[in-house]
């Protein structure tokens, strides 16, 4: 029987294990890889909103969804009833699942802070791993993943799906080809227009939620009436704010069209500006990364204020000698230096990729991916080695504004300097 978790022994439990963070005590180790004949079979972690789309996604894709796990009871039964061909079970607490030698694979979408943790015990039952970004909380987190994952040999892959359009495919592929000369700078952004939060109060836990679980390995706070659900992005203690909430998406393409990794220095401006609330996070954010081949990525972060860059709500903009590419989710569309078109290919249209809550055929191509990697039929498109390093940038820029420092870093780690 799996024990009500508590944060002091999981804590110790953690720093006893290394790179454990188990707080299940032995469990059996189960097959690396599913045979290609086998039904892949998934427990979903967190099902409130995005979990839920991945539990569809993944039915769709010919998997088994045995296991639909959350701290709402109320997320459960609506996930167990938008499943109609499949027979879950539900459960509160993500452990029993990974106790059963009937899941293949964890899927988490549960909050920021679960997402490292729960990877790393699903590694460590034998388990296979679907983390939605960011893939950790905090760096060091990032780093014990990416550990946990070489030490157990299992698949992980991140929610970067991009990766696995085909449109965002070839136009890296053209631009690395030169298609617009020597890329220098790639320009990220995000502009939404999301309301205030207001002051929370302490309040009784809902009667729905078990809240000593969603806290998880957090530290300890009470009850307030303005955090569950999706709040808890905007607090320190649970989320990672917008940057890593968006621009983890954007900074990845921007890694990738540049071939780089770490920066060699990092800063960031802005604020809370919008409104007066709860909110911990800026609102407002330009953070900007040198990296030691001469090029840079910067992030222009607006939560509250919808302005369009480029006519769209977010996207990558990939600057050259000879030209930009403007990337994100429907497609791309090249320039030269003269603003003719030299390229185009989309799938969709520029109003439709401002949306992150639906599954959309990115998702679907990039857990078929996923998928068939285990099946051991095709090659990972967004490993967790390299997908841990665009969420390591954004974590940077939040140290960065936190500090209200320029970070110096190094080019080989990714860790902070004096």
């Amino acid at each position: 029987m799996t024990k009500k978790i508590d944060r002091r022994e999981f804590v110790s439990q953690s720093a006893a294990a290394g790179l454990g963070l188990s707080g299940l005590g032995s469990l059996p180790t189960l097959r690396r890889n599913a045979a290609p004949s086998d039904q892949i079979r998934a427990a979903v972690m967190g099902v409130n909103s995005r979990g839920f789309v991945l539990a569809q996604s993944f039915a769709n894709a010919g998997a088994e969804v045995t296991h639909i796990c959350d701290v709402d009871s109320r997320a459960v039964d609506k996930a167990i009833a938008g499943l109609r061909d499949h027979r879950p079970r539900g459960m509160t607490d993500f452990r029993h699942a990974l106790e059963s030698s009937d899941v293949d694979v964890l899927v988490i979408a549960a909050p920021d802070h679960w997402h490292a943790p729960a990877a790393i015990l699903a590694l460590q039952a034998g388990k296979h791993v679907y983390v939605e970004k960011p893939c950790s909380h905090n760096p060091l987190e990032g780093e014990m993943l990416v550990r946990a994952q070489a030490q157990y040999g299992h698949v992980v892959q991140m929610g970067n799906q991009q990766r696995s359009a085909p449109e965002s495919i070839s136009a890296i592929q053209q631009i690395h080809d030169g298609l617009i000369g020597r890329p220098y700078l790639a320009r990220t952004w995000y502009a939404n227009t999301r309301g205030p939060i207001g002051r929370g109060s302490v309040a009784p836990v809902p009667d729905w939620l078990d809240y000593d679980l969603w806290q998880g390995p957090a530290p300890r706070t009470p009850y307030r009436d303005n955090v569950v659900h999706y709040n808890w992005h905007w607090f320190w203690r649970w989320g990672t704010g917008e940057i890593n909430n968006n621009a983890a998406h954007e900074h990845d393409v921007a890694r990738w069209a540049l071939k780089v990794d770490y920066p060699i220095r990092v800063t960031s401006a802005g604020g809370r500006y919008h409104f007066e609330d709860d909110w911990e996070f800026p609102d407002t954010q330009i953070a900007s990364y040198d990296f030691e081949n001469g090029t840079s990525i910067t992030w222009d972060g607006r939560s509250c204020n919808g302005h369009l860059v480029e006519g769209r709500g977010r996207g990558t903009a990939v600057h050259g000698t000879e030209g930009t590419v403007i990337i994100d989710r429907s497609g791309y569309i090249a320039y030269d230096n003269d603003r003719n078109e030299i390229g185009r290919e989309m799938r969709g249209s520029v109003e439709d990729a401002l949306d992150t809550s639906g599954a959309g055929s990115l998702t679907d191509l990039h857990i078929a991916n996923f998928l068939a990697t285990i099946r051991g039929e095709e090659t990972l498109r967004a490993p967790i080695a390299d997908g841990r390093k665009s969420v390591l940038l954004c974590h940077l820029g939040n140290i960065a504004h936190k500090t209200g420092r320029a970070l110096k870093c190094d080019s080989r780690t990714g860790h902070i300097l004096d």
